[in-house]
């Protein structure tokens, strides 16, 4: 990238909107970001319920990594068209899609069914959540950017928090079809509101090339790997032919996706962005904290249920500590980013106490508390906040205003990425530690989630290793 790209410099600064009406639109972005981040950890609390109705109880962790996958694809697709057509055509795309999704997967008669209503839903999720941070640019100066931030912070992670409690609700006093129904008037509102608001957003579109080579290549890889990870041990021994050729295959697709990548003319994450020292740190801080977060928010509830013995709801409203904890350390984070220029220290602070919370709940996965187990999680919110407004606002800050769409949606394609291969490489450690049984409980099960856990804080740990490694640079006062 060059340096004007890289500085923002070499472009006339325009003024950023009053502060009225760039709430009026944050506002607006709210609910498509929420419907996308509840959908990434609602089915976790509800997967025994839907394993019940139609069988293939193995297959049951594709409904969660499936439409991980679809919105990894996605994302950076969304990124690029919204640079192209608009914010206001992704979201309405992705806003249908989803509701598509939602359709299926509530009329779903057999398990394959549901499976592919996952995908279509995915990728319509995969729009929802990435398009809000790019209209978050549209509308803010980096240097107040922060304290927008805030508002999705609290939708995102409230969403990812309030998944297991509804989803278990749901699933408990009605039926887990619910979980999708829920969705139409949802995607009817969203549709509404923002067809409407977003009109009043400003527009700074180029033309970009869609690499949809690029996004087939890594879904292949990905699914390939997944394959692997959720067979072996279960269907095939590790070392068996069809388990190595997945693995070999998912290896020699990665790296034609790598090949791609370095020749293709706008390819699916653009090397420019990658080669700013700012923007990997930023990416890097968040695809592996924010993978950690998404990998205990699925895993976790399901601890509860299988080692602890709480119902799917009593789970479920267990993680509500972390919910609040995060949301309010986000905000209170997101204060300061705009006031000093030493910003990393209070994110750093915040990962150690996280990455030791995570490793104190490995230790005393056996036999914790619920009075503990909650200090933890508190602890674990506390942390990791102010990690998110970080990483984002030092992303939008070293890119130029045509890329913001792009930028923004390779980190949530990094970030989805990674999170979806942590999460079945979790879900292998559980099934492998009980023997292949997957609705394994008690000691046995805990000794999986032992390492799952230590799993979340060694990716944590990378990415205190990213902010360690991230240059502060002076947030621009202007967009």
């Amino acid at each position: 990238m060059d340096a004007d790209a890289r500085s923002g410099m070499g472009r006339p600064q325009t003024q950023p909107l009053p502060h009225r009406d760039a709430r009026i639109i944050i506002i607006g972005m709210m609910l498509p970001v929420f419907m996308g981040s509840l959908d990434s950890t609602i089915l976790a609390t509800a997967l025994p319920a839907i394993g019940r109705d139609l069988g293939h109880v193995n297959d049951l962790p594709w409904l969660i990594t499936t439409y991980l996958i679809a919105a990894t694809a996605s994302t950076p697709l969304y990124g690029k068209i919204s640079d192209i057509r608009g914010r206001r055509f992704v979201t309405l795309i992705a806003v249908s899609t989803y509701m598509a999704g939602s359709l299926i997967c509530a009329l779903a008669p057999s398990m394959a069914v549901l499976i592919l209503g996952r995908v279509v839903h995915g990728l319509g999720g995969g729009g929802l959540t990435s398009t809000g941070m790019v209209v978050l640019g549209d509308v803010a100066a980096p240097k107040e950017r922060a304290r927008y931030y805030a508002y999705f912070s609290i939708v995102y992670t409230t969403a990812g928090a309030c998944g297991p409690a509804l989803g278990g609700f749901l699933s408990d006093h009605l039926h887990w079809t619910a979980i999708f129904w829920l969705n139409i008037p949802l995607g009817l509102l969203a549709l509404a509101f923002t067809a409407s608001v977003l009109r009043r957003l400003p527009r700074h579109e180029r033309p970009h090339r869609l690499d949809v080579l690029g996004a087939m290549l890594i879904v292949i890889a990905t699914v390939a790997f997944m394959l692997a990870v959720t067979s072996g041990g279960v269907r095939y021994p590790w070392v068996s032919g069809p388990i190595l050729g997945l693995l070999a295959f998912s290896l020699a697709t990665g790296i034609l996706f790598v090949v791609r990548l370095m020749t293709a003319p706008e390819p699916l994450i653009p090397i420019a962005i990658l080669r700013d020292p700012i923007a990997r740190c930023a990416i890097s801080a968040n695809a592996f904290g924010w993978g950690g977060i998404i990998g205990l928010n699925i895993f976790l509830p399901i601890y509860l249920q299988r080692v602890v013995g709480m119902s799917a709801t009593a789970a479920g409203l267990s993680l509500m500590v972390l919910m609040a904890t995060l949301n309010a350390s986000a905000g209170f984070s997101s204060h300061l980013l705009v006031r000093h220029t030493r910003y990393k220290i209070v994110p750093m602070i915040g990962l150690a106490v996280a990455i030791a919370s995570v490793v104190w709940l490995a230790w005393q996965a056996r036999d914790v508390t619920p009075l503990w187990f909650e200090i933890m999680l508190a602890l674990l919110g506390v942390g990791f906040g102010p990690l998110a407004p970080l990483s984002t606002t030092a992303l939008q800050n070293t890119v130029a205003m045509h890329q913001f769409g792009t930028a923004v949606g390779t980190m949530n394609f990094t970030r989805t990425l990674y999170g979806t291969i942590l999460v079945a490489v979790c879900g292998a450690l559980v099934s492998d530690v009980a023997g292949g049984a997957v609705a394994a409980i008690g000691p046995l099960a805990a000794s999986g989630f032992q390492m799952v856990f230590l799993a979340a804080a060694a990716s944590l740990g990378v990415a205190f290793i990213a902010m360690l490694l991230l240059e502060e640079k002076p947030l621009r006062t202007g967009l």
